[in-house]
């Protein structure tokens, strides 16, 4: 796998945090000037004293910013030692003023620059430490966060004020600038591709930007909300749709797409991962909760949600309604005849109809704000690379290397490109990889150096494509059978099996068929590749189905 295709990334994942925040505090202030034509010496004067930097310094982070690719990581401050301009204060001296600025200055106590001075040169002298200098202390300060400083010293209340005004939602005055996602189970029972049979309600994420109240993305899936589900909404925001639709065979277009400025989002789990935070950070994308208690925030996603279901109640057979009650002696089981497709179609559909009426605050069909606003401000760029966007949003897991490659939950991983590293592996930290749980068979690696992500396949690549749910549902039955010592042979031939009861079954049960409509994006025509080692595989059965390459599944 010398050949395989590099998906260029830095290190996202792998940067300290407080290097990272630096990052993201210099990409604030320095992108804005970056744009300008000229930027003058008052603007980079005040840029330097934010970032405690000297103004050629600044000049020196605006060319980079112009050069670089409008990520954050194109700001990571240099790791190297010494030079002006440069913190050349001892790792230990550091985290002295780190943890008292915690501690002492970002707290209810408001404790003044001069007294945090004092403390720090106090903590140094008991220590035979390098005392700093007071102005060292004053630009660790100013390249905090204000809001950070406002929260921390004054309170939730005082610092509301710099976030929206009047205790209203702050004005949205062009296009994706906001973009509010939310989840919702569908109440609609789906019937399965082969027998037509009831498998249960599918899960829809859907994305609406809030100037124009356009829908710029949603996700029909059989999971419950994930990071991932998140991901694949984001991708299908920000990457051209008119792939996508051909694929559907929807004949509509649907041009609203683009990279938002800024996400709005309830408080669960899946809007809080790491993976999400930073993805968005690395890609220039805010994130904003909507304050607990106050449910006039957000309130426009959930609007577009209830609008859905209430046209799956009028229109579609097999929905569940609201509740029991609505539901009444309606068998939504009987009735059901939508598949998952047939749905994410009806969607579609649905959208383009709900694009063309008039909108009651806007007073006019969204599609024709989007367009008044393009008009205005241009058409938003789109991402080209939706693989490459994706991966910065799937789930992160680290794994040391060793002589055979990488093992994930029983599966090794192996490629040919994993040589030079397997040589000098015992001086190697773990690595950060990243996979998706659709498709297992393959992973991201992040190089040593945080450079770029590599593919690397199944050791073995005639191990058909599974999803980590097949693997975790094998894992589960063979240790009940007692299988205390678990190797990737019996886990794919456990799979096999698996797959075999509801390949040949005349009636499957709701799980099985859910479990087999999970599986419809795996199919591939392609022949097997044969294994990497080829006396690793023992049990190699020719009839068994092809990992799909993942830009069939990620491209939209």
């Amino acid at each position: 796998m010398s050949d395989t295709p590099k998906i260029p990334e830095k290190g996202v994942a792998t940067l300290p945090e407080e290097i990272w925040e630096q990052a993201c505090r210099r990409t604030e202030i320095i992108g804005p000037l970056a744009e300008l034509d000229v930027v003058g010496h008052q603007a980079t004067d005040t840029a330097a004293r934010q970032l405690g930097l000297s103004r050629r310094q600044v000049y020196v982070l605006i060319n980079q910013a112009r050069q670089g690719t409008g990520l954050v990581t194109d700001l990571v401050p240099g790791r190297s030692g010494g030079g002006k301009g440069k913190r050349r204060l001892p790792e230990s001296v550091e985290r002295i003023i780190r943890t008292l600025v915690q501690k002492q200055y970002l707290n209810k106590q408001k404790c003044s620059l001069a007294t945090l001075n004092r403390k720090i040169t106090q903590a140094c002298k008991a220590q035979n430490l390098p005392v700093p200098a007071r102005n060292t202390v004053a630009r660790r300060i100013a390249s905090l966060d204000p809001l950070k400083i406002s929260r921390s010293r004054e309170g939730q209340n005082v610092t509301r004020d710099l976030q929206s005004a009047g205790g209203v939602p702050p004005a949205i005055t062009s296009p994706l600038e906001q973009v509010q996602i939310d989840h919702t189970v569908i109440d609609l029972v789906v019937v399965d591709e082969r027998d037509r049979q009831p498998i249960g309600r599918p899960y829809l994420t859907i994305a609406i930007e809030v100037f124009t109240r356009c829908v710029v993305g949603i996700v029909v899936t059989l999971e419950p909300p994930s990071t991932v589900s998140v991901g694949l909404c984001l991708a299908h925001i920000v990457c051209d749709k008119r792939p996508w639709l051909e694929e559907l065979n929807v004949e509509m277009s649907w041009p609203m797409s683009g990279k938002p400025k800024q996400l709005y989002l309830d408080n669960a789990a899946e809007f809080k991962s790491e993976a999400l935070r930073r993805g968005c950070e690395q890609h220039g994308i805010k994130l904003n909760y909507r304050p607990r208690n106050q449910p006039h925030y957000g309130g426009i996603v959930e609007r577009i949600i209830g609008t859905a279901m209430q046209m799956i109640h009028d229109e579609l057979p097999g929905t569940t309604f609201s509740n029991p009650y609505q539901r009444g002696e309606y068998n939504s089981e009987k009735m059901a005849a939508l598949t998952l497709y047939d749905l994410e179609r009806w969607f579609v559909l649905a959208v383009g109809v709900y694009h063309g009426s008039i909108h009651s605050s806007l007073l006019q069909p969204p599609e024709a704000r989007w367009a008044e606003a393009v008009t205005s401000v241009g058409v938003p760029s789109v991402v080209n690379n939706a693989t490459a966007f994706l991966i910065d949003f799937l789930p992160i897991a680290r794994r040391k290397l060793n002589r055979t490659g990488f093992v994930l939950d029983h599966i090794y991983y192996y490629g040919d490109v994993l040589k030079p590293w397997i040589a000098k592996r015992d001086r190697l930290a773990a690595f950060l990889i990243r996979r998706d749980p659709r498709d297992i068979s393959r992973i991201w690696v992040l190089e040593p150096e945080g450079n770029q992500y590599i593919e690397i396949p199944y050791r073995t690549l005639s191990h058909p494509a599974i999803t980590l749910w097949e693997q975790r549902q094998a894992l589960e039955r063979l240790r009940q059978k007692g299988r205390e010592q678990v190797d990737e042979y019996s886990l794919f031939r456990m799979v096999k099996q698996m797959r075999d009861i509801i390949t040949t079954a005349q009636k499957t049960t709701r799980k099985a068929r859910k479990d087999a409509d999970r599986r419809q994006h795996l199919r591939s025509s392609e022949p097997a590749a044969k294994s990497i080692l080829p006396d690793f595989d023992k049990t190699k059965n020719d009839n068994e189905e092809p990992a799909k390459p993942f830009d069939q599944i990620e491209e939209w």
